[in-house]
C-alpha cells in the first residue's frame, strides 16, 4: 500500500519493482534525495551518463509518481525533478504472479546487498550511545497481534520524528533506517508454522 495513492495492481507492483530493481534509476532516485532537484544534464555530469538516458529514466520514474517535474523551474526543454514521498509495502508472495514475484525476488536481493554494507557502516562508524550510528538488537515474545500493533506504533514514530529533505531543520541528516522482526524457527507455535 502507498500513503495517499490507491492500491496498485499486480502489474503496477511488478513495474515498480523492476524500475527499483534498475541500477541507473536507484542512483537517480539516490542523488534526487540527497540533492533535493536536478535536470538531466546535471544528472549526466554526476552520474557519468548521457542526459539522453537519463532524461529517458527520468521519465519512466515519473510514470511511476516516484518523482515529478518542478514547473517553477523548468521551461523548454530544461525539465527539473524532485522526489515524491513514497511508501510501499510489498503483499504476500502466495498473491503474487509469478512474474511480479520474480522482479520482487529480483529486488530483494539488491536490497540485501546494500543492507549489509549498511550494517557494516552501523558497526564500524558506531560511536557509543549518543552518537549518529546506532545499532540495536534485541528479543522478546510477542503474540502476532502483538508484533502488528509495535509495527504500527513503529510508523507512527518514523511519521513524528522524520521530516522531509525541504523541512527538515538545521542539523538534519540523512539517516537509513531498517527494521527486521522474525519469529524463532521453532517448527510449529500453536499450528502455526513460524519456519524451516
Amino acid at each position: 500500500m502507498t500513503d495517499g495513492m490507491p492500491e496498485m495492481t499486480s502489474l503496477e507492483r511488478t513495474a515498480l519493482y523492476k524500475s527499483l530493481g534498475n541500477p541507473l534509476r536507484r542512483r537517480i532516485l539516490d542523488y534526487l534525495g540527497r540533492h533535493g532537484e536536478a535536470n538531466s544534464t546535471v544528472l549526466a555530469r554526476e552520474l557519468g551518463e548521457s542526459s539522453g538516458t537519463t532524461s529517458y529514466h527520468l521519465r519512466k520514474l515519473a510514470e511511476q509518481r516516484l518523482i515529478e517535474e518542478i514547473p517553477e523551474k523548468s521551461g523548454g526543454r530544461e525539465r527539473w525533478w524532485r522526489v515524491l514521498p513514497f511508501r510501499h509495502t510489498t503483499p504476500d508472495p502466495a498473491t503474487m504472479s509469478p512474474e511480479e514475484y520474480a522482479a520482487a525476488e529480483q529486488l530483494a536481493h539488491l536490497k540485501i546487498e546494500f543492507d549489509t554494507a549498511l550494517y557494516r557502516r552501523a558497526h564500524q562508524e558506531y560511536r557509543g550511545p549518543e552518537g549518529w550510528a546506532q545499532v540495536q538488537r534485541t528479543g522478546t515474545w510477542l503474540t502476532r497481534e502483538e508484533l502488528l500493533a509495535f509495527m504500527r506504533e513503529y510508523h507512527a514514530l518514523l511519521e513524528r520524528y522524520g521530516h522531509l529533505r525541504e523541512d527538515a531543520p538545521e542539523g538534519a541528516r540523512p539517516v537509513m533506517m531498517r527494521f527486521y522482526a522474525v519469529p524463532e524457527p521453532v517448527g510449529e507455535w500453536n499450528g502455526e508454522p513460524t519456519g524451516p
